[in-house]
């Protein structure tokens, strides 16, 4: 008989998710979203392949505008040239952003010099582009193209250039904190917010997978497998069992996770209407005001 995962403990968990980090992707759904996020809340806008990196500056500057503490997503094969990469920075700073998240992005030839996410990461320093805060990708489970050493190779190149790290979703609490473990006993040190979905319904979350494009819903699907064969079987997701899973985890050892990420594939209502009723169940102190 397969075994229930422990009741979920009001302590590191409750501390996690009363202040997470949400994920955005800018398309035209996003708009009649924004109204439910926490106020003053930190926001993240991915970018795509497709549509390049101006929607992403444009949902940032207006989640900044509005309040929020905005993050773009800055794909490095996306950036054409160190002149765009002026002209981003440029507009990030007029809008008051400090803080942005740098990945190699899934292109599969740069737009220009930038091939990765060190690349980018070292141009920024070099050209005196500062941001208060950098994030930068890791992968708790074996990525597609590239060998789990290469990867920590690049990871402890990256980490004097970020102040954080967030990991890709994975659905099995145990491989990401031993995850954590390994790369903390290599020498990597930045605070880690564990990436995970909200609470997403099948039709919403298959709408955004197409809406960014067909070459960006076949990795989408590649990526995320496991969560749309679980949304088939459902008709939606919760993440409840991930967190009732992870929590005995957290509580056995000290792996300094800096909080959750939440990727909410546009659908913040019910994803925040989700994580309200959890905090209220755990009887939170530090449920924010809406």
């Amino acid at each position: 008989m397969r075994r229930r995962p422990s009741p979920a403990s009001p302590t590191e968990v409750a501390r996690l998710l009363a202040h997470p980090r949400f994920e955005l992707v800018p398309t035209t759904t996003v708009e009649e979203q924004i109204r439910f996020l926490p106020e003053r809340a930190v926001v993240s806008v991915t970018s795509s392949p497709r549509r390049g990196l101006e929607p992403t500056v444009l949902l940032t500057e207006r989640l900044a505008g509005a309040g929020f503490r905005a993050v773009p997503h800055l794909s490095a094969r996306l950036v054409e040239g160190p002149g765009h990469l002026a002209r981003i920075a440029r507009r990030l700073g007029e809008s008051g952003i400090e803080e942005v998240f740098v990945v190699g992005g899934d292109p599969p030839a740069p737009a220009g010099p930038f091939d990765s996410a060190l690349s980018l990461l070292r141009a920024l320093a070099d050209r005196g582009h500062r941001f208060a805060r950098i994030g930068i990708a890791g992968y708790p489970e074996r990525h597609p193209l590239v060998d789990d050493e290469a990867l920590l190779e690049a990871l402890l190149a990256k980490q004097s250039f970020a102040s954080y790290l967030v990991t890709q979703i994975c659905y099995e609490p145990a491989v990401i904190l031993g995850w954590i473990g390994r790369i903390r006993r290599s020498g990597v040190s930045l605070p880690v917010h564990i990436g995970m979905p909200g609470a997403v319904s099948r039709g919403k979350l298959l709408e955004m997978s197409l809406r960014v494009g067909v070459g960006d819903s076949i990795r989408y699907l590649r990526k995320h497998g496991t969560l749309m064969a679980r949304l088939v079987r459902r008709g939606g997701y919760r993440p409840d069992g991930f967190l009732a899973t992870l929590s005995p985890l957290l509580e056995e050892g000290s792996t300094d996770v800096a909080g959750f990420h939440i990727n909410t594939f546009n659908q913040v209502e019910s994803t925040e209407r989700w994580r309200r009723d959890v905090l209220a169940r755990y009887g939170s102190a530090e449920l924010p005001a809406s």
